[in-house]
C-alpha cells in the first residue's frame, strides 16, 4: 500500500488524532466536501469505540486501488474483551455501556464495505472500505 498510518489507540486524545489524520489521508486521495465528514465521523466512532471497551489498539489507514477506483482503507484493530454478540451490537440502540449505540451501525451505514471481527476475551477487528465516487 503506497500510502499507510498506523496510529496507536489508547485514550480520549487519539479519537481526534484519528480523526485528523484519516481527514488528511482522505483529501489526498481525493475525497472532499460531505465524504470528508462521512470519513472522519466513521472514524471517530470506532476509534471512540475502541477508547471506551478495550485496553489498547491500533488504527490503520491506507490509501487503495480496486481497478480504476480509489479509496480509503480504515482497519481498527483491538486486543480488549471483544464482542459478545455481534449481531446485537450491530442493532441501533443497543449498548453495553450506556452510549446510545448508535456508534458500530453507523459507521456501517456511512461507509461502502464494512466488516467486524470478534473474538470474546481476545479483541475485535472492524475493517471498512469508502470509494471515491
Amino acid at each position: 500500500m503506497a500510502d499507510e498510518v498506523r496510529i496507536p489507540i489508547r485514550h480520549d486524545g487519539d479519537i481526534v488524532t484519528a480523526r485528523q489524520v484519516g481527514r488528511e489521508m482522505a483529501t489526498r486521495i481525493g475525497f472532499s466536501g460531505s465524504d470528508l465528514t462521512v470519513i472522519a465521523t466513521a472514524i471517530s466512532e470506532i476509534v471512540r469505540n475502541m477508547v471506551s471497551y478495550a485496553e489498547s489498539g491500533e488504527l490503520l489507514l491506507a490509501s487503495i486501488q480496486n481497478g480504476g477506483r480509489q479509496g480509503i482503507l480504515i482497519v481498527a484493530q483491538d486486543w480488549g474483551p471483544g464482542i459478545a454478540d455481534v449481531d446485537l451490537a450491530m442493532m441501533d440502540g443497543f449498548s453495553t455501556g450506556g452510549s446510545l449505540g448508535l456508534g458500530l451501525p453507523g459507521a456501517k451505514r456511512l461507509m461502502d464495505d464494512f466488516q467486524i471481527v470478534s473474538t470474546f476475551g481476545e479483541g475485535t477487528t472492524v475493517t471498512m472500505k469508502k470509494w471515491k465516487r
